[in-house]
């Protein structure tokens, strides 16, 4: 499987290197974009701020230009929380997308938004500050009208960003659950 993996608001770390090198192991090829051209960020607080500077537009077309040579092999996009938003974007507007791996995160769904049974695997804490209750209730009724086949894991007690070692909110049994799961979900696409 070809995936496209994004970074979260903290830049790309460590961890989504990890993650990307988990994903070839398991025989995808995956690329891993810089949409902050090298900036990481020990706070989700500063990089929200560098994000916000940057612009929701220009986040995308990053994000764009960097899956744009490998769309038409049928991408995979994924992504860990603010990559996660962007990831689903991308998968949502790609009438060749294979799949979406969201890892922490969603995003606001175009009222046009239309996919042909697009399988979606979504991995969340339980409670996320991030991705509500009542948001993923709504957020998953969305995506269905969509056309979207949705599968949604919630991890209780976990944090937002769960799977990164190198954060406080990192748990890593559902870590590892996470992984089983999403590693099983791309071998079926």
């Amino acid at each position: 499987m070809n995936i496209m993996l994004f970074h979260s608001t903290y830049g790309l770390r460590p961890a989504v290197r990890a993650a990307a090198d988990r994903l070839r192991t398991a025989g995808h090829e995956v690329w891993t974009p810089d949409l902050f051209e090298g900036h990481t960020f020990e706070t989700v607080e500063e990089g929200m701020a560098f994000s916000d500077g940057i612009g929701k537009v220009e986040l995308l077309k990053r994000a764009v230009l960097a899956a744009a040579p490998y769309s038409e092999r049928g991408l995979v996009y994924a992504g860990f929380s603010l990559g996660a938003s962007v990831g689903q974007t991308l998968a949502l507007g790609d009438e060749k997308a294979r799949g979406l791996l969201l890892l922490h995160g969603t995003s606001d769904i175009a009222e046009s938004a239309s996919v042909d049974e697009l399988p979606v695997q979504l991995h969340v804490a339980e409670p996320d500050p991030f991705e509500t209750d009542d948001w993923l209730s709504a957020w998953y009724l969305q995506m269905q009208r969509t056309g979207a086949d949705v599968e949604i894991y919630r991890y209780a007690g976990a944090g937002h960003i769960y799977t990164d070692p190198d954060l406080p909110d990192y748990d890593a049994e559902a870590a590892e659950a996470t992984w089983k799961v999403a590693l099983g979900f791309l071998d079926t696409l």
